[in-house]
């Protein structure tokens, strides 16, 4: 092998090896600061603006409705939020309700709402994923009481 060839070879794995770290970067930005968002300018593509998300309907605690959410494995684990008519975001981020010092939680990872009488769970672009009950939550979904919500090492239940 000569020299030149020799070079070429060292340049293109210094090229892959610098996308690589690109890549990683970009990944790492994403998951700490959420994804770009992008706006094209006027004269190539005129977009309706966003309609405001209805509010959910307030729900009045019952037998049957959950009281409080717990935390029952992780590094919270013992805690509890009592639950009213709010949703309860969760993830690293310091103005989630539900804070979490896990490594395998997204800033803003999942959120709980009440919404006709019940709680849904909804992941909100995770890395790794909500699961209910060992099912990935791939939309908004009712949580029955007692059923784990794990959210990487963190484990959750709603609570009489």
């Amino acid at each position: 092998m000569n020299a030149l060839e020799l070079t070429l070879i060292r340049i293109g794995f210094l090229a892959v090896l610098w996308l690589f770290v690109i890549a990683a970067v970009g990944v790492v930005r994403t998951d700490m600061f959420g994804p770009i968002s992008r706006r094209r300018s006027a004269g190539r593509q005129v977009t309706p603006p966003r309609q405001p998300k209805p509010k959910p309907k307030p729900v009045r605690p019952g037998r049957s409705m959950p009281q409080q959410l717990l935390v029952t494995a992780g590094a919270l684990a013992g805690t509890s939020l009592g639950l009213s008519d709010e949703q309860i975001t969760i993830g690293r981020a310091d103005d989630a309700t539900l804070v979490l010092s896990d490594d395998y939680a997204s800033t803003r990872h999942a959120r709980l709402f009440p919404q006709d009488g019940q709680w849904l769970v909804e992941d909100l672009g995770s890395t790794n994923g909500t699961y209910l009950d060992r099912q990935k939550v791939t939309r908004p979904t009712p949580v029955p009481i007692g059923v784990p919500i794990r959210i990487g090492k963190t484990v959750l239940e709603l609570r009489r």
